[in-house]
């Protein structure tokens, strides 16, 4: 969390918004301005030092202040969503990573295993053909079979080193750890997953959480807003103005101008020969508005889509990972019958060397599975949107969504 580059600066965008939104919700207060200088009069015989004090304020009437302030809580919204979807990518990517990292390690263990068997049978099939017991076609395919177990090792470990740079890069570093990537054993160590889980519905509400919709979301509050600037433009712009000015005369040193009184009043700004185009601008800011609202409800009917499809994908990954657990179970027992067997003299080496290569199979293709069901999970945490909320941040920096009428449903 803390050293990944892409939450990083979501992070400053959020404040970054934060600050301008504060600039917005200061723009119809009253605005103090001083300023001074010296000048010459018309004939150029006296000098003057002027000093004048003005305070300006735009009323923010017909709505233009809410209309400001709502935007800029609208701007604030969508860097919220920009940063929770960095965080709901960056956890999920993260874990992502190091699924694939850790399964292409495991699978590479399995393959140096099934090759040391294949060279076993190898060295087997051998002997028994220098004592001409078994067919010569035999050993060709055990070649066959022992390099294609080479290319997929060989595959595996380039996996494993490409998953190990990506997670490098996540975590904002410039090399892997070699702690990820440790000398392989065996057994191996076992695998990183999820629990089983029965979920057949996802409830409508965490789909609020999900940072497009957020994001779509705010893009509404966003129109809306512009929409009541727009229209806050065709009514007349009303100002109160205070000015004082003081002058005094430096040629002559001890008279001062008479114009010491200060100015009050109002300053009416009424659009009258664009106000047509004000009109037409305002139209167009009630179109981006309907457009908005069609891109929220389609963001909505995508997620509701994505969602499915990835609680569908877990649920049939969680039921492929029992069968082929089952199928593992019948090997080992059938391995386990090979064992006696050639203990008992009533099988050959070959024979039990097969059983535990087809063990080995059924175990590399489980653990395919229980990745591939680790990462139907992360998409389904993805699609969700469901990073949870940080531990000692304040709620206001991650606050629930609020939600739009009809978002629920």
């Amino acid at each position: 969390m803390a050293q990944n580059l892409t939450m990083a600066q979501a992070r400053s965008r959020l404040r970054q918004a934060r600050l301008l939104a504060r600039r917005d919700h200061a723009q119809h207060l009253p605005v103090v301005s001083g300023s001074a200088r010296t000048l010459q009069d018309i004939s150029a015989t006296d000098n003057y030092f002027q000093a004048s004090l003005d305070a300006i304020w735009e009323l923010g009437l017909f709505g233009a202040r809410e209309s400001a302030q709502r935007h800029g809580n609208a701007r604030v919204d969508a860097a919220i969503a920009v940063a929770h979807g960095a965080r709901v990518s960056g956890i999920a990517e993260v874990v992502r990573t190091y699924a694939e990292l850790r399964g292409a390690l495991y699978r590479e263990s399995l393959l140096r295993r099934q090759a040391a068997l294949d060279n076993h049978a190898l060295a087997l099939l051998d002997l028994r053909n220098r004592l001409q017991l078994g067919p010569p076609d035999e050993r060709l395919q055990i070649v066959e079979r022992l390099a294609q177990t080479r290319a997929q090792s060989s595959e595996a470990r380039e996996t494993a080193e490409r998953a190990s740079q990506a997670l490098a890069v996540l975590l904002g570093q410039t090399a892997p750890d070699e702690a990820w990537t440790p000398a392989a054993t065996w057994p191996p160590a076992p695998l990183p997953g999820t629990k089983n889980f029965a979920l057949q519905q996802v409830p409508a509400d965490m789909l609020r959480y999900r940072p497009e919709i957020r994001s779509a979301e705010a893009e509404v509050l966003k129109a809306a807003a512009e929409l009541g600037i727009a229209r806050s433009e065709l009514y007349p712009r009303i100002t109160l103005g205070v000015s004082m000015l003081y002058a005094h005369n430096l040629t002559r040193h001890s008279r001062r101008t008479s114009d010491n009184i200060p100015a009050i009043g109002p300053a009416i700004d009424i659009p009258l020969f664009d106000w047509a185009r004000r009109r037409n601008f305002a139209e167009a800011q009630k179109e981006a508005l309907e457009a908005s609202l069609m891109a929220y409800r389609q963001t909505v009917v995508e997620g509701v889509a994505e969602t499915e499809s990835a609680l569908s994908r877990l649920r049939e990954a969680q039921e492929r990972c029992q069968q082929l657990q089952t199928a593992l179970d019948a090997s080992k027992r059938r391995t386990q019958d090979q064992t006696l067997l050639a203990n008992l003299g009533l099988a050959s080496g070959l024979d039990l060397l097969a059983a535990q290569r087809e063990e080995l199979q059924q175990s590399i293709a489980l653990a395919a599975a229980r990745t591939s069901h680790t990462l139907a999970f992360v998409a389904l945490y993805k699609s969700l949107g469901g990073a949870p909320w940080p531990a000692g941040e304040a709620a206001r920096d991650w606050p629930a969504p609020s939600g739009i009428g009809g978002a629920s449903s």
